[in-house]
């Protein structure tokens, strides 16, 4: 969440970048900051009665000893710690209602993010590698999926429901051989990053210290009762990036890198058209995630070493794609910046996005607590980063349709051999 005084000192900016997400936030911004002037002058008006009680509690110790009679300004300490008891609850409940409402705001889109209404406006950074052209008709990779018997969403729907996936056979094996295939490069010496293999549930408090609650509940898998506190995860990023909730990282191990694979659910709620079919847009799908802690100063540099790092699977599988910057419009909730990697799609005729690399500066931090010490040795935010590494199944699309043949065939990249134990499928 944002530092309710980098909002005092920076309101009108605020309310201005917050704007250009297409939304209005001054309403919250305005609730905070009297919220926080409540919070300010009752922690005033307790100070105030505390000095008067230190006053008087020294004038009765000497009353005492002259012999007078004390009942009096007993009664008045009495009245005076009453009052400061009721004012610490109004003080806790003023605090309360002040997170609630900071957690409500999103972050604010950094100077560097372009000005757009949404995803159409999103300007191109760079491409790497040529799409193919084909002497025959494409197939989606769900035709392709048929075909060959390795998807099966029929299946998968009779036994679970719409948007899950049967892997059978070389169609399994693909989706292990991608995860392999990650999880080795980016823990190369080139990488550097450090597997984790995290649990697939969280609890309230570290889906709300990434950002998923309260704002997006309604996406998220709720187990068990509706007064449960555990929740399938939606991403990796929730379990890592809260293993650091409410610590501080020692600086000399900055910054801290981390590739976790996990298995992903959300309930994709009003997603429809052509991605609700195939592997795109899954309620449960495989990824692997790159989460960075790094200190303030480093963060913006860790976002470009992050995503080139996620680039680089696509680039060692010969997979053609191109790299967007988020506009205002489109940048997510959490994030101050967000550079997304679209991979090329041959059934759509388009780059489509299969991964995701961010920048959330403090804001995470911040709600999860989780600090570093800067140069002076002073506890400070650390900064927070993450990015799809990629996502595994919109790969193993992608590969399915870049990589068919006229045959019926699809060729396997040269990377994903030793993991096949073939070449084709």
């Amino acid at each position: 969440m944002l530092d309710i005084r980098f909002i005092r000192e920076n309101t009108a900016k605020v309310k201005e970048r917050l704007a250009l997400r297409g939304t209005n936030y001054d309403d919250a911004v305005d609730q905070a900051l009297a919220l926080d002037d409540k919070r300010k002058e009752i922690i005033g008006e307790v100070e105030g009665l505390k000095a008067q009680q230190n006053k008087v509690s020294k004038q009765i110790p000497q009353m005492k000893k002259a012999g007078e009679d004390t009942t009096a300004i007993m009664a008045e300490m009495k009245g005076i710690a009453a009052k400061v008891k009721e004012l610490d609850a109004q003080r806790t409940d003023v605090e309360t209602q002040l997170k609630d409402v900071l957690l409500g705001i999103p972050n604010v889109p950094a100077d560097k993010v372009p000005t757009g209404a949404d995803d159409s406006q999103n300007p191109e950074i760079r491409r790497w590698g040529t799409p193919k052209e084909f002497d025959f008709e494409p197939k989606a990779h769900w035709d392709i999926g048929s075909d060959k018997g390795i998807l099966l969403p029929e299946v998968a729907a009779k036994v679970t429901g719409s948007r899950f996936h049967f892997y059978r056979g070389l169609g399994a094996r693909l989706e292990r051989a991608v995860i392999n295939y990650f999880l080795n490069t980016h823990t190369d010496a080139e990488g550097g990053y450090t597997e984790i293999l995290p649990p697939f549930i969280a609890n309230g408090a570290s889906m709300t210290g990434t950002g998923q609650l309260p704002k997006f509940s309604e996406q998220m898998y709720q187990l068990g009762r509706e007064d449960s506190d555990l929740y399938l995860i939606p991403t990796a990023e929730v379990p890592v990036t809260n293993m650091f909730r409410d610590e501080i990282i020692p600086a000399d191990q900055l910054p801290v890198r981390y590739a976790a694979y996990s298995a992903c659910f959300r309930r994709e709620a009003g997603a429809a058209g052509r991605d609700a079919r195939g592997l795109i847009r899954q309620h449960q799908f495989n990824k692997v995630e790159l989460v960075n802690f790094t200190a303030p100063e480093d963060s913006w540099n860790q976002l470009e070493n992050l995503t080139h790092e996620a680039e680089r699977v696509l680039q060692g599988l010969g997979l053609p794609h191109r790299v967007v910057c988020l506009c205002t419009g489109d940048v997510g909730f959490s994030s101050a910046c967000t550079y997304d990697i679209e991979v090329w799609m041959p059934s759509y005729g388009r780059y489509v996005e299969i991964s995701s690399c961010s920048n959330f500066l403090d804001y995470q931090a911040r709600r999860a607590n989780i600090r570093c010490r800067n140069a002076e040795g002073k506890p400070v935010f650390a900064h927070t980063l993450n990015g799809s590494g990629v996502a595994v199944g919109r790969t193993v699309a992608a590969i399915l349709e870049n990589y068919q043949n006229a045959d019926g065939s699809v060729t396997i990249p040269e990377a994903l051999r030793p993991f096949m134990g073939c070449d084709q499928i």
